[in-house]
């Protein structure tokens, strides 16, 4: 009986390869998730980088949005600036009417008839202009001063206005409030009057100082403006004098000085709490210069034909008027050279502190023109000493012009420096106005 032999065993192969393992699709699917969240990530930085380009340019449309889908923009009026932008003002067409003045009441007109519309529903009347915002808060205060004045005095006696204002001590605060209320009849050379502001220091310190805000076009500025200086006490005030100057602003130019008040306080009785209104008449600047003079100035030169150089020694000035309550002055020289009556070169001091004969001791070289004989026929010499001042413009205290059409000792002293060349020479001089 024959014996069957089994074979080989013969195992099923199991079907669970790496291709078809869990980690593999696990591996898969992390794979993509990553990919997507790149291509968000990029889609994000995209929209963004646009949206601020299109900030950058103005919010202009850009190449990819079609005008087509846009709505159409409705037409709007152009605007003229409001009192936040000075840069823009509209001119006054030469064809239109004249506008009525703001210091004359309005005249009541008739009512017009109403027109009808073709339709006969809705009547239609003449719309009245608008008037303009102003271009500033000094401008609305300017047209609410004109509104409460409606009629300005004219200064035909010489006078030069009042001014009035309102003092009160505090002495919880050690503190002296001055009150900068209104000016009365100002002078004024266009029609329009002046563009006052007050300037107000403490003498004779001079170092509390302050200013109002500037009125336009107007003779009678009301200001009503508070200025508190602190750390002042009781025994001080005997000694402090209050210094009112009255100006006119000037856009193009240097501000005009109207006048002056000083007021003591060593005359007036201060009670603690209580406001002092007080009314004063605007003294011109110039009276006391016309009284005392103007001074002197001692002037050397020197003239060095072979360089073409003129050398200027300005060594002191003496007698100077009083520019100050304190009875001193600031002074400092400013020089010009002229040629052919322009002027050519520049030079000045250093400004002298609290004194009416400042020495200076500076020297100054001018080159002149070299013509074909250069000679000092066509050149002349401008000095103007002026008075230093923190808070105003500098005042003109007296000028010199020497030169051949000079006058005087002048022209005296020029002849001298032509004839005697590479010799300093020195000679006092009297300033005029």
């Amino acid at each position: 009986m024959l014996m069957l032999q089994d074979g080989p065993d013969i195992a099923p192969v199991e079907s669970s390869g790496e291709w078809h393992s869990a980690t593999f699709w696990v591996f898969v699917v992390g794979a993509a998730a990553l990919v997507a969240a790149m291509l968000a990530a990029l889609a994000c930085w995209v929209a963004r980088r646009r949206a601020s380009l299109a900030h950058k340019l103005g919010g202009k449309r850009g190449p990819d949005k079609a005008l087509v889908f846009q709505p159409p923009r409705r037409a709007t009026a152009v605007r003229s600036p409001g009192s936040a932008t000075h840069y823009l003002r509209k001119s006054p067409s030469p064809t239109a009417s004249a506008p009525t003045p703001a210091t004359s009441p309005p005249q009541p007109q008739p009512p017009a008839p109403k027109e009808l519309s073709p339709g006969g529903n809705s009547p239609h009347s003449p719309t009245a202009p608008t008037e303009p915002a102003p271009l500033s808060k000094e401008l609305a205060d300017a047209t609410a001063t004109e509104k409460i004045k409606p009629t300005e005095p004219e200064n035909n006696d010489g006078r030069l206005g009042d001014l009035h204002f309102k003092l009160r001590y505090e002495n919880e605060k050690s503190a002296l409030v001055v009150s900068v209320v209104s000016c009365q009849g100002l002078p004024g050379r266009e029609p329009a009057g002046p563009d006052p502001y007050v300037k107000l220091q403490l003498l004779p310190d001079k170092q509390h100082k302050v200013k109002t805000r500037v009125v336009r076009k107007t003779r009678c500025p009301v200001y009503d403006e508070d200025f508190t200086f602190y750390g002042i006490a009781p025994h001080q005030l005997s000694a402090i004098t209050l210094h009112f100057v009255v100006l006119s602003f000037d856009r193009y130019s240097r501000d005009e000085i109207i006048g002056e008040v000083v007021s003591p306080l060593s005359t007036l009785q201060l009670q603690s709490g209580e406001a002092m209104a007080l009314c004063r008449e605007i003294q011109p600047r110039s009276l006391k210069m016309r009284s005392a003079g103007r001074g002197e100035v001692l002037v050397s030169l020197c003239w060095q034909p072979a360089a073409a150089r003129l050398t200027v020694v300005l060594l002191k000035a003496r007698n100077l008027p009083k520019m100050d309550v304190t009875g001193l002055a600031d002074p400092y020289v400013k020089m010009y050279l002229l040629y052919n009556g322009q002027r050519i070169a520049k030079k000045k001091t250093h400004v002298k502190k609290r004194t009416l004969n400042p020495v200076f001791n500076e020297s100054f070289v001018f080159e002149v023109p070299a013509a074909p004989s250069a000679s000092l026929d066509h050149v002349s010499l401008e000095l103007l000493v002026l008075d230093w001042d923190r808070v105003t413009k500098n005042e003109v205290i007296g000028r010199l012009e020497l030169g051949a059409n000079g006058t005087g000792s002048a022209r005296h002293h020029w002849r001298e420096v032509q004839a005697a060349p590479r010799r300093q020479i020195a000679d006092w001089h009297k300033l005029k106005e």
